[in-house]
């Protein structure tokens, strides 16, 4: 990061002006937001870039773009259900397939026709159809409450309106989104796809050329491009939602919209809120990821094929670290935090007692959170437990309890709206490899026994005397788990199944820890959660009240990102050390002979017929973060011009604040796509199916 110093000096900056959002308008960058798609600051972006999106267009929008349940975005690109999204974003799935002698990882793939495409059984795909304003009913029901009270209540409210909204239809699934830190409440209809097959993939190797070196960093020249199809009555589904792509190529400059689903921001948090980020689950994530990479890395080199199952994770274990280290950095850069004390100190002198109690309360919940983070962390959120077999069993036990109570009682993913979720995770019928089972879960074990220690209650009740290797050997090598039907027999309650695995040690396992793990949760949704949402909406509303003070209009601030839709503006541009695009040249100039900047062969046979000006990768000032993998970018028509596949390493920081100068999105470039499936895939059919899209 050749800027440090620059930098820092600058995040102070940002700092006391995008925190002055608590006492004026949000920071005037052009560019800056992630926005509601039924809350556009159509004036805003006028000005900015030149254009903004009628009613039509953000309708069209709204539909071609996707949400995978696996954390990304994606979009459909045909009007045969045809889905573009990252390689990365369909990794898992090609991790599934490499079983035995199959490796979709190393070697590209492509389906010549439609009965050649193949099943991602994971994978589940929302299309958003309809956004309802349900803050009065959810505010009403939580109002006056505290604690176990508000928690009870939120969950029992969002679940009554969820249910009605999905009215079993298992096609339908429904979400009551937080937004403004809990002073307003969306639902969110969408309709779910689970019938989703493979279309294309390339090589693993092209879909991260350039590797860690080049990650979060541009120039790049990427090709992270994955290729899906929608199924509906066993045939690709027909839908009019598709976005075309541009026939005239981005440039640099030109204007640009990104649609997708980032996945979470904090720039509107309290001082403490993001000291407990700096200094307790920031720490703790980037320590646990790096035993995690050496634990991989030994591992993997033991075995060939443990070698071509594992890169993918540890790919994803080397993203999440440098993710969480850029994080790390912004928050504790010289003056950051110092720049938001001032911002807030501000905000309190202009609050009354309500709000002065509301920042207290902030305070006391992150406070419970460092003491109980550890345990939450490991036993509810299943560090501790690592593995799909350690899942199956949880989501079963609890299963069995949560469906004879009363839908509002349930815990959120049990309540019958969500149900379909449910099926599709315990029914899809992935291999699970063994030796990897038993590899994370003795790991997790591990890790659970050194940082609680031998007399801990919870390591005594699990593990007793026994290496964790030897309990997970036990817990994994015979359980029934592996059979999908198994699992879905017994989430059905059939009682033979279910005798069958009362006498199952890892059952058995998973009943013993649910008790201290729901404990856990319990602690955490009540005195943390319940308190941080009921002082969010007080101190919305004070931020709000203090910008009505000052003229400002309410409407023109967009709240923190929740996954769910959002649109950002911008343009294509590079910064003062970084162009604004690389070429196809460039990605032949960047090749060497070793990984991770090695080309495929697929690649270099293909380079007579590649044209080395075309556009490879863009970078542009969309504001963008995790979750936004595989939105598509447009042109102010709506027109598919690229691919958001990453952001730069200032963009890491974009979770806290928004810097204008150095933060950028990163694309594949809608004719490197284009002619890498055409003249290296081989993949025409699929080039005339995009290109035909009316």
């Amino acid at each position: 990061m050749g800027h440090l110093p620059q930098m820092r000096s600058r995040l102070l900056a940002l700092a006391l002006v995008s925190t002055a959002a608590f006492t004026a308008a949000p920071a005037a960058f052009a560019d800056e937001g992630m926005w509601l798609l039924n809350d556009l600051p159509v004036d805003m972006m006028r000005t900015s870039v030149g254009a903004a999106p009628d009613a039509t267009m953000v309708q069209k929008l709204q539909r071609g773009a996707l949400r995978l349940a696996n954390g990304c975005s994606a979009s459909f690109v045909s009007p045969d259900g045809l889905v573009m999204t990252n390689h990365h974003c369909v990794r898992s799935c090609l991790e599934d397939l490499s079983v035995g002698a199959k490796d979709y990882l190393s070697k590209p793939f492509f389906a010549k026709t439609t009965k050649d495409e193949v099943p991602c059984t994971k994978f589940e795909l929302n299309q958003l159809q309809q956004i309802d304003d349900v803050s009065p009913q959810v505010l009403n029901a939580i109002k006056g409450r505290q604690g176990a009270a508000f928690a009870d209540a939120l969950k029992a409210v969002k679940s009554q309106i969820e249910s009605a909204c999905s009215a079993g239809n298992p096609n339908v699934r429904c979400d009551v989104v937080t937004l403004f830190d809990g002073a307003v409440f969306h639902l969110y209809k969408q309709r779910r796809f689970q019938d989703v097959r493979l279309v294309m993939a390339p090589e693993f190797s092209m879909a991260i050329f350039g590797g860690d070196p080049d990650n979060f960093n541009f120039p790049r020249t990427g090709f992270d491009v994955g290729f899906l199809r929608v199924y509906e009555g066993n045939a690709p589904l027909r839908t009019a939602d598709a976005l075309r792509f541009a026939a005239t190529p981005a440039r640099d400059g030109d204007p640009v919209y990104v649609v997708g689903h980032p996945g979470g921001t904090e720039r509107d948090r309290t001082v403490a809120q993001l000291s407990f980020q700096r200094d307790v689950a920031l720490p703790w994530t980037l320590i646990r990821l790096a035993e995690l990479r050496g634990r991989l890395d030994e591992w993997m080199q033991a075995d060939k094929k443990r070698a071509v199952r594992g890169k993918a994770r540890l790919r994803s274990v080397e993203n999440g670290l440098k993710a969480l280290r850029g994080r790390h950095q912004t928050l504790a850069a010289p003056g950051f935090m110092d720049g938001r004390k001032a911002a807030e100190d501000v905000l309190r002198r202009s609050a009354g007692p309500v709000s002065k109690a509301a920042f207290v309360d902030v305070e006391e919940a992150n406070r419970v959170a460092a003491e109980i983070w550890a345990d939450y962390r490991l036993l509810e959120a299943g560090e501790a437990f690592m593995g799909d077999l350690f899942a199956h069993a949880r989501h079963l036990v609890r299963a069995r309890a949560e469906l004879n109570k009363a839908d509002t009682q349930r815990l959120p993913e049990y309540t019958s709206a969500r149900l379909p979720a449910l099926r599709q995770e315990l029914g899809n019928n992935a291999t699970i490899v063994l030796d990897d089972e038993l590899a994370l879960f003795a790991w997790s074990l591990h890790r659970l026994r050194n940082l609680k220690g031998l007399d801990d209650a919870n390591v005594r009740m699990l593990l007793g005397t026994l290496s964790p290797e030897t309990v997970a050997k036990t817990l994994l090598s015979k359980t029934p788990l592996k059979d999908p039907k198994v699992r879905l027999k017994a989430l059905d309650g059939d009682v033979a199944t279910w005798k069958k695995l009362d006498e199952d040690p890892l059952m058995r396992f998973a009943a013993v820890i649910d008790g201290p793990a729901r404990a856990a949760r319990a602690r955490w949704e009540n005195e943390v959660e319940a308190k941080e949402t009921a002082a969010g909406e007080v101190l919305a509303t004070l931020r709000r009240t203090e910008r009505q003070k000052q003229g400002n209009s309410a409407k023109r601030v967009y709240p923190d990102a929740t996954f769910s839709l959002r649109l950002s503006y911008g343009r294509v541009a590079g910064t003062r050390t970084a162009p604004a695009m690389t070429t196809v040249g460039d990605l032949f100039a960047r090749a060497a002979d070793e990984e991770p900047f090695k080309l495929a062969p697929t690649w270099l046979k293909a380079r007579t017929k590649l044209t080395a000006t075309a556009g490879m990768n863009i970078s542009t000032t969309n504001d963008i973060i995790g979750g936004n993998s595989g939105s598509p970018m447009l042109n102010p028509q709506g027109e598919v011009v690229g691919l958001v596949f990453d952001g730069n390493l200032p963009s890491l920081g974009g979770r806290y604040v928004y810097d204008p100068e150095f933060n950028r999105a990163v694309a594949v470039h809608a004719d490197a796509i284009l002619s890498g499936l055409q003249y290296v895939y081989g993949a025409e059919r699929l080039v005339t199916e995009i290109q035909s899209t009316p």
